[in-house]
């Protein structure tokens, strides 16, 4: 399991501050941004934006940052 934590507006635009996301879990962070998009509504317009950071493990991530089984993904909105 993957443990998604979301921050600041992501919390009321996609109506949960936290969720676990069971296997088959994703690659990497682009393969686990495309599943969230898949979600459609809010999701796709928040994860298809360029103004979200992400961090795994409490570091940031870029695209490619590889995932494992107990990750900790966090999503901040940089909107201002």
């Amino acid at each position: 399991m993957i443990k998604l934590l979301y921050f600041a507006a992501l919390v009321d635009m996609l109506g949960s501050a936290s969720e676990m996301l069971p296997a088959p879990l994703p690659s990497n962070v682009r393969a686990l941004v495309a599943l969230l998009k898949q979600r459609g509504g809010a999701w796709k317009t928040v994860f298809g934006q360029r103004s979200v950071r992400i961090t795994v493990n409490k570091q940031f991530a870029e695209l490619d940052t590889p995932l494992k089984d107990g990750d900790e993904v966090a999503f901040i909105s940089a909107w201002v």
